[in-house]
Parts: structure tokens; C-alpha cells; sequence
């Protein structure tokens, strides 16, 4: 997906919405999506992203191509935030690191495989060869939806970090590289599937 371009996808249950790169006038989109998320999905993310500073550093962290990020939009309603950071340079200039969220009422429809299927578009545009998800132990569900795009566990670090609560936890890395994701998504994706999303 091109910086210019926009794709409207339909969903399992008929709704169609629109994926896109953010642009800045995503801004209080993005704080009102990030306000919606239930507590406890909001906990295992990175930084509060109900912080205004934290949502305009993120914005700003895609402006200057650091960082690739996507979301999904229903009328004006951003439901799915991905982003795509690439590494860039020195001994992971091959690698880049993957993160999605999914809002609670449009799980379970296809639209983060959809997501996913862009960003991974993404990454290969810029020549990443290995890509790597972080996670806190908890997320059992993003773990299991990973391991169905062929990422594995590479470790674990216990009680490494911290979440937003204050609890800590192990963080799991897991690892997949490109050519494999592209595999199983085309299980995914039958030939159908694919002109019907497009």
C-alpha cells in the first residue's frame, strides 16, 4: 500500500471499512479509539495511549517514516491501529517490529488479518526480511493469532516489564520471517477471499 492509497474491505459481517496510512488529522480520532479500548486491553500496551502527548508522538513518529502506521475506519471511526517500525540500520536493518490492536466489537471479523495482510505488503515494499512481535504473557489471544501466522516464541524474559498497571510481567518476543507469513496468509485468503477484500 502506497502512501496515497486507500482500501475499502469488506468484513465477515458485511461492514465495510476503509484501511489507510494515518495521517495527522487522525489525531483525535486516535484519542477517542484509544479512550473506547477496555481497560484491560489498554494494559499490556507499550505507553498509555490515552495521554494526548503519547497519541501526537505517535503521529509524529509516521510523518517522519520511522515508522509506518495503518488504520482501520468505519464512517469516521478509526477501529484498528497497526504500525509497522522499522528498525533501519546496523545488524537489524533487516528486521522491523509489528504491533496491532483491534477495537473489542470488531474482533473476530477478519480485520486484523486484513491489517495484517497490509502491513506485511508494507514491509516487503521496504525490503524487511524478519519481523517480531512483543508481548506480556497475559495476551493469550494475540499469541495464539500470531502463532496462526507462523510466528514462533524465540524467548521469553521474566518479569521484565512492567504493565500499565504497575504489574509486572514476562515479556515474550516472537519471531516469523516474511516469506512464511506470506504463506499463511494465502491459506487465509483463497483466491476469492482476496478479490472479495479488495
Amino acid at each position: 500500500m502506497d502512501l496515497d492509497q486507500e482500501q475499502r474491505v469488506r468484513l465477515k459481517s458485511g461492514t465495510e471499512v476503509l484501511i489507510r496510512h494515518m495521517v495527522p488529522d487522525d489525531l483525535e480520532r486516535s484519542i477517542t479509539f484509544f479512550h473506547e479500548l477496555p481497560e484491560d486491553d489498554r494494559a499490556f500496551l507499550r505507553v498509555d495511549v490515552t495521554r494526548r502527548d503519547h497519541v501526537e508522538r505517535r503521529i509524529r513518529e509516521a510523518e517522519t517514516g520511522r515508522v509506518r502506521r495503518l488504520v482501520a475506519l468505519d464512517g469516521d471511526r478509526i477501529v484498528a491501529d497497526g504500525g509497522l517500525e522499522l528498525f533501519g540500520h546496523g545488524w537489524k536493518e533487516h528486521a522491523a517490529e509489528l504491533r496491532l490492536i483491534v477495537a473489542r466489537d470488531f474482533q473476530r471479523q477478519g480485520l486484523g488479518m486484513l491489517m495484517a495482510r497490509e502491513l506485511f505488503g508494507l514491509a516487503a515494499h521496504e525490503k524487511v526480511e524478519e519481523i517480531v512481535v512483543k508481548m506480556m504473557r497475559p495476551q493469550i489471544a494475540a499469541r495464539r493469532i500470531f502463532r496462526k501466522l507462523g510466528f514462533r516464541e524465540e524467548f521469553s524474559l521474566p518479569r521484565w516489564v512492567k504493565d500499565l498497571r504497575g504489574v509486572k510481567q514476562d515479556l515474550i518476543v516472537m519471531q516469523c520471517d516474511l516469506n512464511a507469513l506470506w504463506e499463511e496468509l494465502e491459506e487465509h485468503f483463497t483466491g476469492r477471499d482476496w478479490q472479495r477484500t479488495r
